[in-house]
C-alpha cells in the first residue's frame, strides 16, 4: 500500500529505519483467485514476468494507532483471505492498549511480525517501517479500522500476478458497494485525485485509497519521505515518476464516522494539496527511477 524473485533491501535514503520492538508469529498458507474486472490507469508498453501463485507471498502492512477496539477483528478478516500472506502490524505508540493486544496475538497465526514505534510518528512512518520489514513479492497496506474488506485482495492482486501491472489501486468510486457517509469528503477526495492526475498523467478515480498493491522490488526502492497521511500522495507521485504500470479496480468500502474513530480531517485535505505540488514538482534525484 509491488518483481518476483530475489528482493533487495531498501536503500538507506529510501524508507528509513525507525527504532522498533519486534514480536514474531507463524506462517499462514493459502491460494489465489482469478481476476474479474480491471482496467489500466496508465498505458505502458513494458510487460513484466507474471508471478505464480505458488511463489507469491503478499505482505500486508497494518499500521495501527489507538485501534484497540478493531485491531483483532481486522486481523481475523485477513485470516480468511485465500492468499499466502505475511501480516506485519506496526503499532505507532498507541495509548489505548493496541500494542499489548498485538503482542498477545503474536504467535497465533493472525500476525507474523509486530513492530512498535516508541513515539507516535504517523501513518507514513508506520508504513515505511512495515515495508522495510516485508519479505513478500507484493506489498499492500491494510488499515486496522475495518473500512476496507480484505476479500477484495485476491482480485486486486491478479493483474500483478499475471504480469500486467506493477501497482494496482482499489477504487472506492468505481461502483463497488459502499457505506454512504460524507458528501464533502467525496468531493474533496475527487478534487485531490483530479489535481494529482494532472501532475502524474494518470487517470485514477481514487488516489487516496488505502489499497495500493505494489511489487516489492519497486516499492522498496522508491524514496518515500512522508511521515503522515501525505504518504498516499507521495507514493502515487513516485510510482508515476518511476514509469510504473498502474491499474485500478473497484472495491467495497465501509467508512467510519468521527464518532466511530475516523482520524482524517479537513486539515489533512488541505495538506494533501500542498503535498501534491511538493512531491510532483520536486522529485528527488538518484537512480531510483531506473528499471
Amino acid at each position: 500500500m509491488v518483481v518476483c524473485g530475489a528482493r533487495a533491501a531498501p536503500p538507506a535514503h529510501s524508507l528509513g529505519r525507525a527504532p522498533v520492538v519486534r514480536s514474531a508469529g507463524a506462517a499462514v498458507p493459502a491460494g489465489a483467485g482469478p481476476s474479474l474486472a480491471d482496467r489500466p490507469v496508465a498505458h505502458r508498453h513494458r510487460r513484466g514476468a507474471g508471478l505464480t501463485t505458488g511463489d507469491l507471498l503478499l505482505s500486508v502492512v497494518v499500521p495501527a494507532y489507538n485501534e484497540a477496539t478493531t485491531i483483532e477483528a481486522a486481523l481475523r478478516q485477513l485470516e480468511g483471505v485465500p492468499l499466502r500472506l505475511e501480516v506485519i502490524a506496526v503499532d505507532d505508540a498507541s495509548t489505548d492498549g493496541t500494542g499489548a493486544i498485538l503482542d498477545g496475538l503474536a504467535g497465533t497465526g493472525l500476525v507474523h511480525q509486530v513492530l512498535h514505534h516508541p513515539t507516535n510518528r504517523g501513518k507514513g512512518a508506520a508504513l515505511k517501517t512495515g515495508i522495510a520489514a516485508a519479505t513478500g513479492s507484493v506489498i499492500v497496506a491494510q488499515d486496522a479500522d475495518l473500512e476496507y474488506d480484505p476479500a477484495d485482495l485476491p482480485r486486486l492482486l491478479a493483474p500483478i500476478k499475471e504480469g500486467r501491472a506493477d501497482a494496482v489501486y482499489g477504487s472506492r468510486f468505481q461502483g463497488g458497494p459502499h457505506r454512504v457517509l460524507f458528501f464533502w469528503h467525496a468531493v474533496g477526495n475527487n478534487l485531490l485525485t483530479l489535481v494529482s492526475n494532472m501532475f502524474t498523467n494518470l487517470n485514477l478515480t481514487d488516489m487516496e485509497t488505502c489499497y495500493k498493491l505494489v511489487r516489492a522490488d519497486l516499492l522498496k526502492r522508491l524514496p518515500l519521505t512522508s511521515e503522515r497521511f501525505g504518504i498516499e500522495v507521495e507514493l502515487t507521485a513516485r510510482l508515476a515518476q518511476a514509469g510504473a504500470r498502474v491499474w485500478e479496480l473497484p472495491i467495497s468500502y465501509s467508512g467510519r464516522t468521527y464518532a466511530e474513530g475516523k482520524k482524517i480531517t479537513w486539515r489533512d485535505g488541505f495538506a494533501a494539496f500542498f503535498h501534491i505540488l511538493r512531491y510532483n514538482l520536486f522529485p528527488p534525484r538518484g537512480k531510483w527511477r531506473e528499471r
